[in-house]
């Protein structure tokens, strides 16, 4: 079972709701942060590392003795990764999506494998909860193969829940394929209407059922509620804005741990996935006491 967690714009409170969320289950569960340009879970969480390993992906390199400059690397390429020059070939591994493709059309054999480092993993724990996130080297622009790296650390078996990025790019969308079911974390706010609109569109591209968590829920206006109704958007939880759980947060800590409403607010949130997953699926998961 995947349960991702994920907003259309930063700031609506989708790590808060997903690292609490985790705690608050009590039972083992794979926590994996896919906000790989910038990873916060693990500021709430502070899991014990256990290790750590650096993440490198295949880019194209060019031998110039080899090269006939025939141009069928450049033309396979969809991201401008390689240019063919009347004199030489460049190439530009910022660009390249490590698709192979270079590699393979190559008549002359001139276009090779070489690493490049975009990053590392980081795992460990804290009690039950199996932590896994990465960190984009600063300056590279290509998340999704990291991410698809983190993803790969969590088992076929037991429940998963993804903090994914911000926003609706595809960083997203690398975060949110596989998933069983996507929580929603808004704002009743214009930008925050605006940004969960385009949220929606994407789990809709992807197939994925999801649900509204609405922050700050007492401030704003109407017409996010509007909007959810006009779209069946189901809303599966209400959270007030709290000037206390606001100081906890500031300071990095779990809600779930320091103010009792929090549990019963998680409690809440579980029913309703269970309620909107349904028994019959929770089963064929192995999640029957979820």
């Amino acid at each position: 079972m995947i349960i991702g967690v994920a907003s259309g714009k930063g700031g609506t409170g989708k790590t808060t709701i997903a690292t609490n969320l985790a705690v608050a289950l009590g039972e083992e569960v794979h926590f994996l942060d896919c906000d790989v340009e910038e990873p916060n879970a693990h500021l709430f969480l502070r899991p014990e590392i256990t290790a750590s390993w650096a993440f490198e992906v295949e880019v194209p390199h060019i031998e110039e003795d080899k090269c006939t400059l025939c141009g069928k690397c450049q033309d396979i390429c969809q991201f401008n990764a390689i240019a063919i020059l009347p004199d030489i070939a460049i190439t530009f591994t910022e660009l390249c999506h490590s698709c192979g493709g270079c590699f393979l059309v190559c008549p002359e054999g001139a276009v090779t494998p070489h690493k490049r480092l975009i990053g590392q993993v980081e795992k460990g724990f804290r009690g039950k909860i199996h932590f896994i996130h990465g960190r984009l080297r600063v300056g590279e622009a290509m998340a999704p193969p990291l991410i698809r790296r983190v993803k790969q650390e969590a088992p076929p078996q037991g429940l998963t829940i993804i903090d994914a990025p911000p926003g609706t790019s595809c960083p997203v969308v690398a975060s949110l394929l596989g998933a069983d079911f996507v929580i929603l974390v808004t704002e009743p706010t214009p930008f925050g209407l605006n940004d969960l609109e385009l949220a929606v569109e994407v789990t809709r591209k992807l197939n994925l059922p999801c649900g509204l968590v609405i922050n700050r829920a007492d401030l704003g206006d109407r017409r996010l509620y509007e909007y959810a109704a006009r779209e069946n958007l189901p809303i599966l939880l209400e959270i007030p804005f709290d000037r206390e759980a606001a100081e906890v947060y500031a300071r990095g800590g779990l809600l779930v741990e320091e103010l009792p409403g929090w549990r019963h607010l998680m409690a809440e949130l579980v029913a309703k996935l269970k309620q909107l997953i349904g028994p019959q699926e929770l089963a064929q998961k192995g999640f029957q006491n979820f």
